[in-house]
């Protein structure tokens, strides 16, 4: 687990397992497999696509998002991230400490960290190429999969 930006942090499974009865976390579970999952109680390859948490389920202190790592844009929603990053902005500002998980903490919560760090301006937003420079010399073990693309094709719609 790295703290990016004051009690913003990016992670794996196991940095939410360690953390996940501490108080004073709220977490950003970008994850289907298990998180979503487990959240919504589901079998077989996904949740019924007519469920209200389809995409998105809240539970307390947490964001849970039905999302995996593809390697293209295909699968991922905008309404994805705009939910995302109004959870953190909302939680930091409430003096929480806020943590991004998926998986491993390669691709999907490091792209999360990365996109709310140009919304709010701590790297430069002018292009995902240039927030992704920037975004590196944090966090050098990002290696993001298809939501690099999904990023570059969505980027004026979070940072114009």
């Amino acid at each position: 687990m790295t703290e990016i930006y004051q009690n913003l942090f990016v992670g794996s499974l196991i940095d939410y397992e360690q953390n996940q009865f501490n108080e004073d976390f709220y977490f950003v579970q970008a994850c289907k497999e298990p998180c979503h999952r487990k959240a919504l109680g589901y079998s077989g390859r996904s949740a019924d696509e007519n469920h209200p948490e389809y995409l998105i389920a809240y539970r307390e202190r947490r964001i849970i998002l039905n999302m995996i790592d593809p390697p293209t844009s295909k699968y991922f929603e905008n309404v994805l991230f705009e939910k995302s990053l109004n959870f953190i902005d909302e939680h930091l500002k409430s003096g929480k400490k806020v943590l991004i998980h998926c998986n491993q903490g390669f691709s999907r919560s490091p792209s999360i960290v990365l996109l709310y760090l140009a919304t709010i301006k701590k790297i430069d937003s002018s292009s995902f190429e240039n927030a992704e420079s920037d975004f590196l010399k944090l966090y050098p073990n990002y290696k993001p999969s298809g939501i690099k693309e999904f990023l570059i094709l969505n980027w004026k719609h979070y940072c114009g």
